[in-house]
């Protein structure tokens, strides 16, 4: 009879015991899932931007990456030095293209005087704001404006510009053309002129009349 009864208290106790386990069990499982359901949103949680490097932002390059030159700024080089074998030292533009001087302009106050269709045979060199130059002295590089108000680089007061029929870096096609145009030297004079010519505009050898002569 004490075997009944132990056997019957028994039997309560699994009865009772395993719904208690089940809850446990359950309570587990639930706060595992919640575990779960909180790491997987994390991922989305995080403030945009906030990953390496996303909001940092590579500084530009400088435009014009050549040398600065004599007491030049930092920008793209408009005018630098060159030896050429014939005429000695002489001026290029950024690019390498001779660069030209012209009788009929004045250098102080400077002046152009090549307008119209002479401008598109020989191209003003256009001023821009931190233009550099290589081997000038800055101080002999101004601008000037022209007739219709777009600014032109000068060397030592004299407008400078490029010649069309150059078709490569080097070439000095237009050195002597008409007796006006020559190419520049660092110092803003003549280049290949006789040592103790003066370097200033000269009327000898222009044609007479219109600009069709250029």
């Amino acid at each position: 009879m004490h075997s009944t009864s132990r056997t019957s208290r028994s039997n309560r106790t699994a009865r009772i015991g395993r719904p208690g386990r089940i809850a446990v069990v359950a309570a587990a499982g639930i706060a595992a899932g919640a575990l779960a359901a909180g790491c997987g949103s994390s991922g989305y949680s995080s403030p945009s931007g906030s990953g390496s490097g996303a909001a940092t932002t590579a500084p530009a390059a400088p435009s014009g990456t050549g040398g600065s030159g004599t007491g030049s700024g930092t920008g793209t080089v408009a005018l630098q030095t060159a030896t050429d074998p014939t005429l000695g030292a002489i001026v290029t533009d950024g690019a390498g293209f001779t660069v030209y001087r012209f009788d009929r302009d004045t250098a102080n106050p400077s002046m152009s005087d090549c307008n119209g269709t002479c401008a598109s045979t020989w191209p003003p060199v256009p001023a821009s704001g931190g233009a550099a130059v290589k081997g000038i002295d800055s101080k002999l590089v101004g601008t000037v404006t022209r007739a219709d108000g777009s600014k032109q680089l000068t060397l030592n007061g004299w407008p400078v510009y490029r010649y069309a029929p150059d078709t490569k870096p080097g070439d000095t096609k237009g050195q002597g053309v008409q007796g006006t145009w020559f190419v520049l030297t660092p110092t803003g004079a003549k280049a290949g002129a006789p040592a103790g010519s003066p370097s200033g505009g000269s009327m000898s050898g222009t044609p007479g009349g219109g600009y069709g002569a250029y």
